[in-house]
């Protein structure tokens, strides 16, 4: 075990001949997984180089005293069951590989206006409507729903698994052009910002409170800076009749295992602690990486960064990429980043939890206010396995809404630093309360983490959520870069920032090494 209690993987051997390595991914993050584990699919031999003890990168769970915890995301949907348009689901699908999983429909809500449950689903939020608006309230989101159907709709004429960046898009996007087509101009008006098909319809202040809190769980960023599809795609999860929530049972890490499994079966390897210190190049093309100890990796087709694009910059030498291109990424603006409770609690008593919980303390600070939405998880409600008996874990987290400038420069041993980490979780003790109120009493275990931590162990530039490119004003890159051999995929990358998006960018950078005929297969497997 380390000091975070993480249960520490050995260094594994490197068993492939160097001259048989034809992809090298950086890093293990849900992307560079989902990247990896359809390259060996392909039949290419990957090996991925993670700097961290276990795979996963933001997505990944670790143990301490009895408790496995999630470090990052923990609400999935779209993934217990086939076929979807989750792009996560379709490389499991993919990769032969699954998990098992535990269904919920319901989480907490403590806002402002009140306390209250939302259920996913086509109509249950007219209820909530119903007991703290008004009928027009109800109107207007059904409305929005009326709104929404056919861009659903159209946000899954075109699968991401589908897309590639080189001449052969043509063929397998083509296939797929004339429900496109059909679906075109809702396309179109799914590329601007969210904010612009709500204010047509949607003027409920509460309404308009909701789907900016949506909107910045998806993408860090407001209604008005979350490109519509995004929201779109949602709403397809969401708020269609029937739908399940799902958890991994064994903790989200059971899903960065299930695609190291694909991996793995079919020849692919993965390396820990092995951190990558530079992009190898020769004769202006990416050729391999050199590791931290001096060891290099050469490669016989390409790499394939998942660190984000200012931790990507870090490892290219001095003169390799065009200039402009490297003024362009470098400048790209970022979300901000979290702060972290992990806590061990005697659960006697609480019967009635569930998994997750939204807190929000004040509308008009506005949603990206810092501290101001507090999100928590509590997965022990569905899989007491993560918890010892008669306890639960939880996860409680600033999401994308703590200033890395507070925390920048500060020595992690200070005592300045302990006491910063203390003042800034109160906040999150305070939401907690809200939930449980003796949670302190009951608490037996306490990791705090700071926008440090994340950079630390995530190896996150500044901790950061990701990009924050405004929709309509820029657009997440491609995967490919101005130089040859070098892909790029995760939350850097189009299509941006969650699970299903960094899924989708792994898909997409491995599809553009694959040859078509391969590609084809997988979107073709019958």
């Amino acid at each position: 075990m380390n000091s975070r209690g993480e249960r520490r993987s050995p260094w594994l051997k490197i068993t492939m001949n160097n001259e048989s390595i034809d992809v090298v991914v950086i890093g293990s993050g849900i992307g560079g997984l989902c990247c990896a584990a359809l390259l060996a699919k392909y039949g290419y031999r990957v090996m991925v180089c993670e700097s961290h003890l276990i795979a996963g990168g933001a997505a990944h769970s670790f143990e301490r005293d009895g408790y496995k915890f999630d470090s990052g995301p923990s609400l999935y949907s779209g993934l217990s069951s086939s076929p979807t348009n989750n792009p996560l689901r379709q490389v499991l699908d993919a990769i032969d590989e699954d998990l098992e999983w535990a269904n919920y429909n319901v989480w907490g809500c403590r806002l402002p206006e009140g306390d209250f449950n939302a259920y996913v689903g086509a109509d249950h939020f007219c209820e909530v409507l119903r007991e703290f608006r008004d009928e027009s309230a109800i109107a207007q989101w059904r409305k929005l729903q009326a709104e929404m159907k056919p861009l659903a709709e159209a946000v899954n004429a075109l699968p991401p698994l589908a897309m590639r960046f080189d001449l052969g898009a043509a063929i397998s996007m083509g296939q797929y052009l004339p429900s496109t087509l059909r679906h075109l101009p809702n396309i179109l008006r799914m590329t601007g910002p969210f904010s612009k098909i709500m204010d047509g319809v949607v003027s409920d202040p509460f309404i308009r409170n909701w789907l900016d809190l949506l909107s910045f769980l998806l993408s860090g960023l407001p209604a008005d800076g979350t490109v519509g599809a995004e929201m779109a795609f949602m709403f397809a999860e969401w708020y269609k009749p029937g739908v399940q929530l799902d958890y991994p049972m064994g903790g989200s890490g059971a899903i960065a295992d299930a695609l190291v499994r694909g991996l793995t079966k079919r020849g692919g390897e993965i390396i820990y602690n092995a951190h990558v210190d530079q992009v190898l190049v020769e004769k202006n093309r990416a050729v391999g990486v050199r590791l931290r100890n001096g060891k290099e990796i050469r490669v016989n087709k390409a790499v394939v960064s998942n660190a984000s694009i200012w931790d990507t910059l870090a490892l290219i030498p001095e003169g390799v990429l065009p200039p402009s291109f490297v003024q362009e990424r470098a400048n790209t603006p970022e979300c901000e980043s979290f702060m972290h409770l992990h806590l061990g609690i005697d659960a006697t008593g609480l019967e009635d939890l569930e998994c997750h919980y939204i807190v929000v303390n004040d509308w008009d600070q506005g949603i990206t206010a810092p501290q101001n939405v507090v999100v928590m998880s509590i997965p022990s409600v569905l899989d007491p396995s993560l918890a010892p008996t008669g306890k639960h874990g939880i996860h409680v987290y600033t999401p994308g809404n703590e200033p890395y400038e507070l925390w920048a420069g500060m020595d992690r041993r200070s005592e300045a630093y302990q006491q910063l980490k203390q003042e800034r979780a109160e906040a999150m003790w305070q939401a907690l309360e809200r939930v449980i109120p003796d949670i302190r009493d009951r608490t037996e275990l306490t990791l705090a983490g700071t926008p440090l931590t994340h950079q630390r162990y995530l190896r996150r530039h500044h901790g950061t959520y990701g990009p924050a490119h405004r929709a309509g004003k820029a657009l997440f890159p491609g995967s490919t870069t101005p130089l040859s051999g070098l892909l790029c995929c995760g939350d850097s990358t189009f299509p941006g920032i969650g699970i299903p998006a960094v899924a989708a960018s792994g898909a997409i950078a491995a599809n553009t090494i694959a040859p078509l005929h391969k590609h084809l297969e997988i979107l073709s497997p019958n």
